[in-house]
C-alpha cells in the first residue's frame, strides 16, 4: 500500500499521524504485554502499533516460559513500521537484555531522533518469575540518555543498582532521564508514586481511591497511559497525574486481576 494514502479518524485526523507503538511481550491473557498497551492506548483515543520483543506462556496467575524474539526481528519490525507510520511516543516493556535494549534505542532515534521513548523496566512479573535482564551495568547511562522517562517500581529500581540506596540511584539516574516511579511495591505509604524530573524537581502522587484491587499487568497499564498523555501533548507533571487517575480507575474496575479499561476518564 503506498505510504501517501491516508486513513481518516472520525475527528478528521489520520491513523498515521495518532499512533503509539508498543515494543514487549505478548501475553496470551491480555493482560500485560503489548496486547495490554494497545488497549490503554485505544482507550486514550491513540491507534495501537505494536512489535513483539518475548512469546511468553502464561496466564493471569502463572509464568512458565518465555521464548525470546531474535533482535535482528524486532528491529526488522521496527523499521517496517516506520516505513508506513508517523511515530513519535514509544513504550518498551521487557527486553531480553541491556544489549538488546541499546540495539533497539539506537534503532528508534536514527528513524527519529526526537523520538519520546517510555521505558517500563520489567526485571521480574508479578507472579515471581525473573527476566535475563541483570547483564553488565555499562551500557546504563547511554540507555537513560536516549528515554524520555523510566517507570520502574520500587522493586526494579532497586535491582538498577543494587550497590547503591533507592535515594542515590534516583539521584544518579536523574541526570540523565525522567523517572516515575511506581509505588505499588513500596512497603510503607503503598500506592504512593514519584515523579522527578529536570533533575531536582520531583513530585509525590498519591492514591486518589481507598479501595483498588491488584490486577496483573498493571504497571505496563500505568506506563503506557503515561506514553498516551506524553504524545497528547501534556507537560510531564499533567501526564504523570493523569496516568495516575487513569491506572486506579483500572484498578477499580473489577476484582479480578484481569481489569477492564474504560474511555474518557477524567484528566488534569
Amino acid at each position: 500500500m503506498n505510504k501517501n494514502y491516508t486513513t481518516s479518524t472520525t475527528n478528521g485526523t489520520s491513523l498515521f499521524d495518532n499512533c503509539i507503538l508498543s515494543i514487549a511481550g505478548h501475553d496470551p491473557s491480555g493482560g500485560a504485554g503489548m496486547t495490554s498497551d494497545i488497549k490503554t492506548f485505544e482507550a486514550h483515543g491513540f491507534y495501537g502499533l505494536s512489535t513483539c520483543s518475548a512469546i511468553t506462556i502464561q496466564n493471569d496467575i502463572d509464568f512458565k516460559q518465555c521464548i525470546w524474539t531474535n533482535p535482528k526481528v524486532i528491529l526488522n519490525q521496527i523499521e517496517t513500521l516506520f516505513e508506513r507510520f508517523n511515530i513519535s511516543v514509544v513504550k518498551i516493556g521487557i527486553i531480553e537484555n541491556w544489549q538488546t535494549l541499546s540495539l533497539i534505542l539506537d534503532k528508534l532515534h536514527l528513524l527519529n531522533p526526537k523520538i519520546k521513548v517510555v521505558l517500563d523496566p520489567v526485571i521480574k512479573a508479578s507472579s515471581g518469575f525473573d527476566f535475563h535482564f541483570k547483564e553488565s551495568q555499562e551500557l546504563l547511562e547511554k540507555i537513560w540518555k536516549q528515554c524520555y522517562i523510566i517507570t520502574p517500581n520500587y522493586d526494579e529500581i532497586k535491582a538498577l543498582y543494587p550497590e547503591f540506596t533507592v535515594k542515590q540511584t534516583i539521584k544518579h539516574i536523574s541526570n540523565y532521564t525522567k523517572i516515575y516511579l511506581k509505588g505499588g511495591h513500596r512497603q510503607n505509604k503503598k500506592g504512593w508514586d514519584e515523579l522527578y524530573y529536570d533533575t531536582i524537581e520531583a513530585i509525590e502522587i498519591f492514591p486518589i481511591y481507598k479501595t483498588i484491587y491488584e490486577k496483573h499487568g498493571s504497571g505496563c497499564v500505568l506506563s503506557s497511559s503515561l506514553a498516551c498523555n506524553i504524545a497528547a501533548g501534556f507537560p510531564i507533571k499533567d501526564a504523570a497525574i493523569n496516568a495516575k487517575i487513569y491506572i486506579e480507575t483500572y484498578l477499580r474496575s473489577n476484582e479480578s486481576l484481569l481489569g477492564t479499561h474504560k474511555m474518557n476518564v477524567a484528566v488534569v
